[in-house]
């Protein structure tokens, strides 16, 4: 096998992993938040520019004011969810370019003094990010309920500010019953890759 991770962890993170539609009320700790952070953190981003930001939605008050922001598909899971996390683009990343990028402090003007070059590699990136942080919660031996159905501006305006972009709202938890839609078709190899 060309594959070097153990075959159980190969499912816990890929092949049995699947987006959670309902939860136990089991609570999602900090601890358990924090040691998915630590694990993540490491994965990469252009210029180690790491513009992920996310706001963990736990107080009763903030769930509601999230959920009317929700699509309505949505609202029943994130408001059941034992921990919900909105997830967003900071477009002032490069204020922290010196500190994370420390070999070329000048990337921070030299790439990135325009807004719109920044907004373009936060959402890149911190895309990335997302992607590593539903990898991290699988590994938690949580599940991950991604959606990006919802008012952007209504969170923005509600949970972060101008220079924070929305990208995507995951519930999280361990799964309740009925969790899974039946699993849908992947492209094969040969429809993806193409060898020039």
């Amino acid at each position: 096998m060309a594959l070097v991770l153990d075959p159980a962890a190969q499912d816990l993170l890929f092949r049995e992993a699947r987006t959670a539609n309902t939860f136990t009320d089991e609570p999602v700790t900090e601890e358990q938040v924090q040691a998915i952070y630590d694990l993540i953190k490491y994965a990469p981003t252009a210029f180690n520019q790491s513009p992920l930001r996310i706001v963990l939605v736990r107080s009763p008050e903030a769930r509601e004011r999230l959920v009317q922001h929700m699509a309505e598909g949505n609202q029943p899971k994130t408001s059941t969810a034992p921990l919900v996390a909105i997830l967003a683009a900071d477009n002032e990343f490069h204020e922290e370019l010196p500190a994370l990028f420390p070999h070329f402090p000048q990337a921070k003007d030299v790439f990135f003094s325009e807004r719109g070059s920044r907004e373009q590699a936060a959402a890149l990136n911190a895309s990335l990010q997302a992607g590593y942080f539903i990898l991290g919660i699988r590994a938690a031996g949580l599940a991950a309920g991604p959606m990006t159905g919802f008012d952007p501006a209504g969170i923005q305006k509600e949970f972060l500010d101008e220079d924070h972009t929305p990208l995507m709202v995951i519930n999280i938890g361990k799964p309740g019953e009925d969790a899974w839609f039946p699993r849908s078709p992947r492209l094969d190899y040969g429809d993806v890759i193409t060898t020039v």
